[in-house]
């Protein structure tokens, strides 16, 4: 293949009508030649550079997508983990809540209980107390009728 250099140092022999037709001919058919390979070459390369700068983009444009991927995959991530962290919460909150509830009504029934129950030994120490007193009366009477019959 010839070389901008080859092509500037080329000389043709000279005869008596001028530069000798067939060395130019040849000449021209070779420079055609390796022109039109380099122009074909560098139209190849070309097509190569643009198809490059297409894929290239093409890529960016995918790295692009990937990383809104990413971010809204990250923000969603956040975003169940703060719901779920609420949720829980929430859940906290109602059993503490279901806690005291139960617990205000276990010492209620503790507090109804406790007066029944000192109800209970109030009306308990009144039956006792009546029945000693009818017990006395009673007795009394016995010996009442006893005294009476001796």
């Amino acid at each position: 293949m010839l070389t901008p250099l080859d092509i500037e140092n080329k000389r043709f022999s000279k005869t008596i009508k001028g530069y000798n037709v067939d060395e130019v001919d040849d000449f021209l058919d070779q420079l055609t030649e390796d022109y039109e390979k380099l122009y074909r070459e560098n139209a190849d390369l070309r097509n190569q550079i643009e198809e490059g700068k297409k894929d290239l983009e093409h890529y960016k444009a995918v790295e692009h997508t990937l990383q809104n991927t990413l971010v809204m995959a990250q923000s969603t991530a956040d975003d169940i983990k703060s719901n779920a962290q609420n949720r829980a919460d929430q859940i906290i909150r109602d059993a503490q809540s279901e806690a005291r509830r139960a617990t205000e009504e276990i010492t209620k029934e503790e507090f109804d209980i406790r007066k029944r129950t000192e109800e209970l030994k109030r009306q308990f120490g009144v039956y006792k107390a009546k029945m000693e007193a009818l017990l006395i009366s009673q007795l009394e009477l016995l010996q009442d009728n006893k005294e009476d019959g001796e």
